[in-house]
């Protein structure tokens, strides 16, 4: 069952000219190999058998071939996991240094002990390399979340939250909101 719908068009377009290979090429390949009939995994690996030479970081393009390749067969919905789980992403632009966008981040968090109504189920964790700064915390749900902050030109940085492991495609929206009230509050002076 073909969606081309479910694609969307930038990330095609993008793997058509990093490629060389036109969407409608990568699909016909795919096809003929039985890639409906494929785990994730193994739509990669072929995707990544057949990239062509020049492409370079070939495994990540791959992936996002697999990934393209099963929203337009309906073999994943946008959002979804290889695992068949959900996940919810935000980001906020923070007007300082990863540092400073960290240490306000972890002043917001500090004191809380769930998040829209689900407990942590242990402490979060952090920690650091050169260029990111790392939060990661595991909700009684059974979800996971991952903060990740890195600089921006002009001093500034990117705060990103990636909320995994949602049950379903119908939870996205309401964590999206959460996590924006969270960002929200970077703005805000500390207390």
């Amino acid at each position: 069952m073909s969606n081309p719908s479910a694609v969307k068009a930038h990330s095609t377009a993008g793997i058509e000219e990093t490629t060389g290979i036109t969407w409608y090429d990568w699909v016909t390949l795919l096809d003929d190999a039985g890639a409906e009939n494929l785990t994730h995994a193994e739509i990669a690996v072929l995707s990544h058998q057949n990239m062509p030479a020049h492409v370079t970081n070939a495994g990540w393009w791959a992936q996002g071939v697999a990934i393209a390749y099963e929203h337009q067969k309906g073999l994943r919905v946008p959002g979804q996991a290889s695992d068949g789980k959900f996940s919810a992403s935000v980001s906020k632009t923070y007007p300082g240094d990863k540092d400073a966008a960290f240490a306000r981040w972890m002043e917001v968090v500090a004191s809380a002990e769930q998040f829209g109504d689900v407990p942590l189920q242990e402490d979060p964790t952090t920690s650091s390399t050169e260029k990111w700064r790392y939060w990661r915390a595991k909700l009684a749900d059974g979800t996971r979340v991952a903060v990740t902050v890195s600089d921006k030109p002009g001093g500034k940085s990117t705060v990103a939250v990636q909320h995994s492991k949602l049950e379903s495609a119908e939870l996205i929206g309401p964590w999206k909101a959460v996590w924006k009230d969270v960002l929200a509050q970077l703005q805000e002076p500390p207390t």
